[in-house]
């Protein structure tokens, strides 16, 4: 009933859903380590700090080119991961959970293309990159506990919906869109909460897939 398609092709391109965090998160901890700095709207941050400041902070000043180039590539990786996942586990529904967890790597794609200078379509890339997995994890829990062997992880992935939302939500109360308010507070350290949640999530489903025998 449930017979794999394109096996091998499509779990060398799940990977993809699990390299793609993984490079994203190497890229800001080590950019963050070494940024000295931006510029945003006429204000000079001195020193960037992981605390308070977004990672798309990273995306400006000298870090910049490297940060926006990390958005895109780990943008294309998801796409590309979700595609290889769900030509692995073939079944009913799969085309919405590719659609609806695309879009998160297409959020990205948007927030490596428009910096915090441009800052609705910016606003709009993150709110797809974090937001449409609100969705797309009850959509793929569902399919997966429909599959032989992963009911618990679908059950697992339901439980990661109203995690992400939650931590989106937290996020919004304690950003503060001010030069001053970008310099205090706890908003980057829940932003990076919330994208290291959601990635998780998809490395899972990628290394499930890539493990998968055909």
């Amino acid at each position: 009933m449930f017979r794999p398609a394109y096996p091998l092709t499509a779990r060398w391109m799940a990977l993809g859903a699990a390299a793609g965090p993984a490079l994203f998160a190497l890229s800001w901890v080590v950019l963050g380590l070494v940024s000295p700095g931006y510029t945003l709207f006429g204000h000079r941050f001195t020193g960037y700090s992981p605390i308070s400041q977004p990672v798309s902070g990273l995306g400006m000043g000298v870090t910049g080119p490297f940060m926006n180039a990390a958005f895109v590539v780990t943008g294309l990786m998801l796409i590309a991961g979700v595609a290889g996942v769900f030509r692995t586990f073939a079944g009913p529904g799969r085309l919405a959970c590719v659609v609806l967890l695309g879009l998160s790597g297409v959020g990205q794609i948007l927030c490596g293309i428009f910096t915090l200078e441009e800052m609705m379509p910016h606003t709009l890339g993150y709110l797809l990159a974090i937001g449409t997995p609100v969705i797309g994890f009850l959509v793929a829990g569902r399919y997966f506990r429909r599959m032989p062997g992963l009911r618990r992880f679908g059950t697992w992935l339901l439980v990661g919906s109203p995690l992400t939302l939650v931590l989106l939500v937290l996020f919004f109360l304690t950003f503060q869109p001010t030069a001053d308010g970008a310099e205090q507070g706890v908003a980057g350290l829940v932003q990076r909460l919330g994208i290291v949640e959601v990635h998780a999530w998809f490395a899972a489903m990628g290394v499930l897939a890539f493990r998968r025998r055909a």
